[in-house]
């Protein structure tokens, strides 16, 4: 799915409003968890934010740019419309690459309060229904070729520490049990995100995916 792009304060925004609600499974900062959502926000945000209320925020700009319902919103340093649309037997990615402090998720450093700039949003669109294991299943598969897609291209780490990731299916109809990396879902899963990720790290500053 291609998302809007609109802008906020100079900022652009991406947004898929739902024409029904789908089933989503999300790590952002607002609308996380597991439940139905009827839109998703992708929206840059300067380098150096620092809101201490960020889902307040986004419930804001969504509402600024008009969209109704139950949502769930990602924040990025990076210009969203360098975002990149991969997909592949039913299965959309779209994913806005910023990598500007990739780290190892088990690294020896000791946690931050504050993050510094980069962050990888995943923004996934499932053609079936998934139990909720197998949602839990297929944010790991995500996670897998995010991280297959960073060490191919030589970067020292398997992600950033505000990665977020959103998955959405739908609501009703009969659910698939399994998202790994090998199963039928979670295999075209895999290949859209290494996929997206892959093309965003190559991405010049200057080349708009969604336009402007």
């Amino acid at each position: 799915m291609t998302p809007e792009t609109e802008w906020l304060d100079g900022f652009p925004v991406l947004a898929w409003q739902l024409d029904r609600p789908w089933l989503a499974i999300s790590s952002a900062v607002l609308g996380g968890g597991l439940g139905e959502r009827d839109w998703v926000l992708n929206a840059t945000v300067p380098t150096g934010y620092d809101r201490t209320d960020p889902e307040v925020h986004c419930a804001q700009m969504a509402e600024r740019i008009g969209l109704s319902g139950n949502g769930t919103a990602l924040l990025t340093a990076v210009d969203v419309r360098h975002a990149v649309l991969s997909e592949g037997a039913g299965v959309s990615v779209t994913a806005t690459t910023g990598v500007g402090q990739p780290l190892w998720a088990a690294s020896a450093e000791p946690p931050v309060w504050l993050p510094p700039p980069g962050t990888i949003n995943v923004v996934g669109w499932l053609p079936v229904r998934l139990t909720e294991g197998a949602l839990v299943n297929a944010v790991a598969t995500v996670a897998e070729a995010k991280a297959q897609a960073l060490v191919q291209a030589g970067i020292e780490g398997t992600g950033t520490c505000t990665d977020a990731t959103v998955l959405l299916c739908p609501a009703d109809g009969h659910a698939e049990r399994y998202g790994g990396p090998r199963s039928l879902i979670g295999s075209a899963l895999a290949q859209a995100v290494h996929t997206a990720i892959s093309t965003g790290l190559r991405l010049t500053a200057g080349e708009a995916r969604f336009g402007s």
